[in-house]
């Protein structure tokens, strides 16, 4: 029913006229003799507005007017009664209820109050719709796998994300991290407040420390007003610190602080500012090894974690490939309005047979390449890139040290993005900065 409105009043000709009343303005009611059977109707469907008696047999509206918000907080409640007094009325209030009215007092009142509730319920239900819409786009369904190494990694994040506890994501490039830091923020207490996601590596030194931690005006020429830093984005939310490894020693400290204090300094500022965010953080790299090095800090590594998931590379769940084809290959056919009805056996065994240095987000540019140049309804091998076989073991690539395969790999990348330095820093999972710093390493 599109605009449901349930009168819930023991007395059979006050129930049967006000049914009648609201059916003439275009509404579908619903009635209900005791407040057991009301909230029943309530449970089985979504109900806009509930009309219901302050003495019923079996409870007060009063009290009722609670338990409906309670069970279905969008729903709004009138109250009516014989005898109004003050402190009912307050009380109804306080409960939570729209209104409350005296029975015959003003029949008038009685429409145009519906009217309003029923439009501001209608707008709630639709909030709670998008929120859910959301909800659903970033939780862990949206993890693609039934390998034991990605579903090991998807039950250690479900058991983590109620909590507030700091979350550390290692794994190679390309693996899906920001997927699970967002699918843990979704199924956590403070899925309804901000995620705010940045990747470290994309910003030089200054500028990530005031991206993170905002400044005052004047702190530097150009500052003519204060600006909030990304952590005062996301506070009461969650922060995911992607590429964490490339925080140089200064800003470790000041993110340390955060962690242990909740409190950090703007750039410019002498007064402490306080938040309340859960870190989930992300690396490539092996933050031990490196803390050893002392290239990162010891105290740091420990308290980011705190609870640590590692996702698998790709190349360690191949069986996972078939249904992540399905998945991408639906996904690009409806952006590009193409219809892709099968895949070829030839097209996932050459995929299987592949060896994935960018994991998940490779796969997904290939397939996102085979649906462009697919003419048919089917995938097959011949929409594949020319020199895809070339990343196969024990070929050209295996006698090149780790040095020329990145060379060569990022080289290929450029080609494919006809030297678009920013697709290409997204395609290699690096940024911007980083990726200038190896085109000058490799002299390309």
């Amino acid at each position: 029913m599109s605009n449901t409105i349930l009168i819930i009043d023991d007395e059979k000709d006050i129930r049967s006229l006000l049914a009648k009343t609201l059916e003439y303005e275009g509404y579908d009611v619903l009635t209900a003799d005791r407040a057991k059977s009301g909230i029943r109707l309530l449970k089985e469907q979504q109900i806009y507005v509930v009309i219901c008696d302050v003495k019923l047999p079996d409870a007060s509206g009063i009290d009722l007017a609670k338990e409906i918000k309670e069970l279905s907080p969008e729903t709004e409640v009138i109250c009516l009664t014989a005898y109004g007094n003050i402190q009912d009325g307050v009380q109804a209030m306080k409960n939570g209820a729209f209104d409350y009215l005296v029975k015959g007092d003003d029949n008038t009142k009685i429409i145009p109050l519906v009217s309003k509730a029923e439009e501001k319920s209608r707008l709630q239900f639709r909030i709670k719709e998008l929120e859910n819409k959301v909800n659903a786009k970033y939780d862990f369904d949206r993890i693609i796998g039934k390998s034991p190494f990605i579903l090991e990694a998807i039950a250690l994040a479900k058991k983590v994300a109620p909590s507030d506890a700091t979350v550390l994501l290692t794994g190679p490039t390309g693996t899906g991290k920001e997927v699970f830091a967002q699918a843990i923020h979704s199924a956590s207490t403070r899925q309804k407040q901000a995620f705010v996601a940045v990747n470290c590596s994309a910003f030089g030194k200054d500028l990530l420390e005031s991206e993170l931690f905002g400044y005052k005006a004047g702190a530097f020429t150009g500052a003519i007003k204060d600006k909030k830093g990304l952590f005062e984005e996301a506070n009461n939310g969650t922060i995911f610190l992607d590429e964490i490894g490339e925080l140089n020693l200064d800003l470790q400290a000041k993110l340390l602080r955060v962690l242990e204090s909740g409190t950090f300094l703007k750039l410019g500022d002498t007064k402490e500012s306080k938040v309340n965010v859960r870190i989930i953080a992300a690396t490539n790299r092996n933050l031990e090894e490196e803390s050893l090095q002392e290239k990162f800090r010891e105290d740091l590594f420990y308290r980011l974690s705190v609870f640590q998931i590692k996702l698998p590379a790709l190349n360690d769940r191949k069986e996972d490939i078939p249904i992540l084809t399905e998945h991408f290959a639906a996904q690009f056919a409806s952006k590009t309005g193409k219809k892709i009805n099968s895949i070829s056996h030839d097209y996932t065994d050459a995929l299987k047979k592949h060896s994935w240095r960018g994991n998940i987000r490779e796969l997904r540019n290939i397939v996102e390449r085979s649906v462009i140049l697919c003419e048919g309804d089917r995938l097959t091998k011949a929409v594949l890139p020319l020199d895809f076989e070339v990343n196969k073991p024990g070929t050209s690539y295996g006698m090149f040290d780790l040095k020329e395969v990145e060379k060569e790999h990022i080289k290929k990348v450029l080609e494919h993005t006809k030297g678009n330095k920013t697709k290409t820093s997204n395609l290699l999972g690096i940024g911007l900065t980083t990726l200038y710093r190896k085109l000058d390493e490799y002299g390309l």
